[in-house]
C-alpha cells in the first residue's frame, strides 16, 4: 500500500517534522492535554493532592506519532495550563514539578518509541510513567509543599514516603489507560489519517495487538507490587506513618487504592495471558 508522508520525514531513525508542522502539532497536544487534564482536575488522590489524570494518553499518542519534542513541550504546556486554570493563577506547584516531570518523561519516552514496536511502546510508556511521575511527585512534595509553602513539616524520610505514595498513585491509575487506550487512538489515526502516521508505526502498528507476554507482565508485576504495598499499609507501621504524613484519621482510602489498583492490573494481565 503506497502512502505519502507530507508532514513526517525520517532520517537515521529520527522522526522529524517541519517547524511549522511541529508548532501546530505541539499546540494541539498542549490544548488537548490541558482540556483533558482539567476535566478530571477536581478528582484528587487519597493523599489529598495530586489529581486523577487519564488524559496522559494524549501526550503518549503524540509521542508515538510525532516524536519526543511535540509531546514533551505539549505535555509541559498543557499541564501548566490545566493546573493554573484550576487555581485561577499561574500555579507554582505545576511550574516546579509537573512541567519538568511531563517534559522529561515524554521526551525520553518519545525517543525510545521512535522506532515503533509493540515491546518498545510498552517499555517507553512504563519509563514515562515511572520517571515522569517520580520527578513530579518528589518535586511537588519536597520542593513545593514542604519548602515553598511549608505545608508538610515532616522529616525527610516521611516526605520520601509521601512522594513514593503519590508516584505509585499516578502510576497505577495511568498505566491501564496508556497501555489500553493509546494503541486504540494510534490505530484509529492509522486508518483515518494514514498520511500523518510514520511508516514504522503504520506497518508494525497497529493492525496487530501489543505483544501478549510483554503486556501481561507490564500489568501483572506492578499489580502484585501494589497489593504488597497495600498489605504493608494495612499490617505494618507504614499505615501509621502514611496517616500521619497525609494528615488522615484513617488510611482506608489509600489501602483501597493499592488493593483495587493492584487487583485491576493483575486481572488485566492474567486475562491477557489467558487469551488465545
Amino acid at each position: 500500500m503506497s502512502r505519502k508522508h507530507q508532514a513526517n520525514a525520517e532520517t537515521g531513525g529520527e522522526r522529524r517534522l517541519r517547524r511549522s508542522v511541529e508548532a501546530i502539532v505541539t499546540a494541539m497536544c498542549a490544548a488537548l492535554y490541558a482540556a483533558g487534564s482539567y476535566a478530571t482536575a477536581y478528582i484528587p488522590s487519597p493523599l489529598g493532592f495530586g489529581q486523577f489524570r487519564p488524559a496522559v494518553v494524549i501526550p503518549a499518542f503524540f509521542a508515538t506519532i510525532f516524536g519526543p519534542m511535540p509531546a514533551a513541550v505539549g505535555a509541559a504546556i498543557g499541564t501548566l495550563l490545566a493546573d493554573s486554570l484550576k487555581h485561577g493563577m499561574l500555579y507554582m506547584g505545576s511550574l516546579v514539578a509537573a512541567v519538568p516531570g511531563n517534559f522529561i518523561g515524554f521526551y525520553h519516552g518519545g525517543r525510545i518509541v521512535r522506532r515503533y514496536r509493540g515491546t518498545r511502546f510498552i517499555l517507553a510508556n512504563l519509563l514515562v510513567l515511572a520517571i515522569g511521575n517520580a520527578i513530579t511527585a518528589f518535586s511537588y512534595v519536597i520542593i513545593f509543599k514542604a519548602i515553598y509553602v511549608q505545608a508538610l513539616p515532616f522529616s525527610p524520610g516521611t516526605l520520601t514516603l509521601i512522594s513514593l505514595g503519590l508516584t505509585l498513585y499516578w502510576f497505577i491509575t495511568m498505566l491501564p489507560f496508556v497501555l489500553l487506550v493509546t494503541p486504540l487512538l494510534i490505530r484509529a489515526a492509522a486508518h483515518a489519517m494514514p498520511s500523518i502516521v510514520p511508516e514504522d508505526v503504520y506497518l508494525s502498528g497497529l493492525k496487530s495487538e501489543l505483544p501478549k507476554k510483554s503486556f501481561s507482565l507490564a500489568m501483572t508485576i506492578p499489580g502484585i507490587l501494589m497489593v504488597i504495598i497495600g498489605l504493608a499499609t494495612t499490617f505494618t507501621p507504614l499505615g501509621t506513618i502514611t496517616a500521619n504524613a497525609a494528615k488522615l484519621t484513617s488510611t482506608i482510602l489509600i489501602e483501597l487504592m493499592y488493593y483495587l489498583g493492584g487487583i485491576t492490573l493483575i486481572t488485566i494481565g492474567l486475562i491477557t495471558a489467558a487469551r488465545k
